[in-house]
């Protein structure tokens, strides 16, 4: 399952497993299928393409107002590696600060106002 499974997804999956089953995300099943294929998440706006799965959840984050350390936790990485996904961003994106790969986030439609994940 994704962290952003929806949470009958989750219980569904919950279920699943008690039962000895396996229950797998379509989204997860694309982003495999994508990988394998050489291809970028389907999913991401067209203005991010390009961009790794894990430099799209660093600006998710981002725009959830989190600081590099605390991305770090979230994401279970060290700390200079969110340094260099923040600095890869801005590169990429052509943008000088944070406040813009904020706005570059809601704008392309990768985070929506109360997105919580």
């Amino acid at each position: 399952m994704l962290k952003t499974s929806a949470p009958e997804q989750l219980v569904a999956a919950m279920r699943a497993a008690a039962a000895g089953d396996a229950l797998i995300d379509p989204a997860l099943t694309t982003r495999i299928i994508s990988a394998f294929a050489g291809r970028p998440d389907p999913s991401a706006p067209p203005a991010l393409a390009g961009l790794a799965d894990s430099r799209l959840d660093v600006l998710r984050l981002i725009a959830r107002g989190l600081t590099n350390r605390q991305i770090a936790r979230t994401l279970a990485v060290p700390d200079d590696e969110v340094a260099e996904a923040v600095a890869g961003l801005l590169d990429h994106l052509g943008l000088f600060d944070r406040a813009q790969l904020v706005v570059a986030a809601y704008e392309t439609g990768l985070v929506t106002p109360g997105d919580n994940g």
